[in-house]
């Protein structure tokens, strides 16, 4: 029998959806991050969130194709620094924390995150 992917860990589309939508409301309150999203419209957000969820599917395991940019281009130019890394972390965790997501699987995200700094953290 072979080992569970991550997706499959994780519970799949639904579950990843719904840590992704609980995480953008995290970010868009954040008080370091909300400026990446203050003068964005709901169609370009949603757009955006739904590739994020597309993405994250995809890295795990999952049967999604991600149909977006890579990392590095998608940031670039946004000047995400140390201090964006770390708000947008404390927020992952504390999503991961509110699903009450097991510690191997955390783990296991929170290293496929880390896996990503240097294609987005610029400065």
């Amino acid at each position: 029998m072979s080992e569970k992917t991550l997706y499959e860990r994780l519970g799949g589309y639904d579950a990843i959806a719904a840590v992704t939508n609980d995480l953008m409301v995290r970010i868009k309150a954040d008080s370091q991050l909300r400026r990446f999203y203050k003068y964005r419209g709901d169609d370009g957000i949603q757009r955006e969130q739904q590739l994020l969820v597309d993405f994250l599917c995809s890295s795990a395991g999952g049967p999604m194709y991600y149909t977006g940019r890579d990392m590095k281009t998608l940031h670039i130019g946004m000047k995400l620094d140390e201090n964006d890394w770390s708000a947008l972390m404390e927020q992952l965790n504390a999503t991961l924390e509110a699903f009450q997501v097991p510690q191997a699987e955390r783990d296991d995200v929170v290293t496929f995150i880390q896996s990503t700094k240097t294609d987005i953290v610029e400065a």
